[in-house]
């Protein structure tokens, strides 16, 4: 953690190199050896968390009320309290999702260094002290991203909203690497992905625009290609964080033995 940690301090003072192409080129070399695997991954996840969560709903609420009250989900008829409550529980639903983004990252590392890694792979985060770490992260920073978005839709300002919440997000895309790879725990995580990020906020952006074009083809024909095409985004993360932090290979491996 005190290796990353330098690591941060430094980039903080000093800034860091970046190159477009090479880290592009790199992604898309990296997301070949997941695609497959990841993509079944993402369909049963998605399985899973459908029928556990719209089976719950259903059982308490019935399929009828959720349509009508999916219908009528705008922010602007919200009250102080359904704000709040939305936001929880979108923050607490994302907090569980995020366990998964680390397995599939953990799939591009293995995948990285000729590893052999499976679907299982893609759940290992759920069953390790990081979950705590990746639960609690993102889920703070999904209560900060969707509340003052939500807050703002419900004052009748939408375009400002979304953009903030879009800032957010991005500026703390490398948390989760951070903690799955850099030890750090979830507040340090949220910082030190701020810092790296902002040294080189437009770049970076390019480079997931792109990504989010690319998983965009996806969509085209039956829409079940998005799943196959979303794992680009995690090799594009990892290969982010591989490039500008780097992984400690003795640690990684120490973590597992644990």
């Amino acid at each position: 953690m005190e290796n990353v940690n330098e690591k941060i301090a430094a980039i903080r003072e000093h800034g860091y190199e970046i190159d477009f192409s090479t880290i592009f080129n790199k992604a898309i070399e990296n997301y070949k050896k997941i695609a497959l695997i990841a993509g079944l991954a993402f369909i049963v996840f998605g399985a899973i968390i459908s029928i556990f969560f719209l089976g719950g709903f259903a059982a308490i609420w019935g399929f009828s009320t959720i349509t009508e009250n999916m219908s009528q989900l705008d922010p602007k008829n919200f009250s102080g309290t359904t704000v709040l409550i939305y936001t929880l529980s979108i923050s607490i639903f994302s907090g569980i999702c995020a366990p998964f983004s680390g397995g599939i990252l953990k799939m591009a590392y293995n995948a990285s260094k000729n590893e052999e890694f499976s679907l299982a792979t893609a759940f290992e985060y759920y069953k390790t002290s990081y979950f705590k770490d990746l639960f609690i992260a993102t889920t703070v920073i999904s209560i900060f991203s969707l509340g003052l978005s939500t807050a703002l839709e419900a004052s009748g300002i939408k375009f400002i909203g979304s953009l903030l919440s879009s800032i957010i997000s991005f500026l703390t895309f490398l948390t989760i690497p951070l903690i799955i790879f850099g030890k750090l725990p979830a507040f340090e995580a949220i910082k030190g992905s701020f810092t790296i990020v902002s040294k080189h906020f437009f770049v970076l952006l390019g480079l997931l625009i792109v990504s989010i074009i690319m998983v965009c083809l996806g969509l085209i024909g039956f829409c079940i290609g998005v799943f196959f095409t979303m794992p680009f985004l995690n090799s594009m993360y990892f290969v982010i964080y591989n490039e500008i932090v780097g992984i400690d290979e003795k640690s990684e491996l120490e973590a597992f033995l644990e």
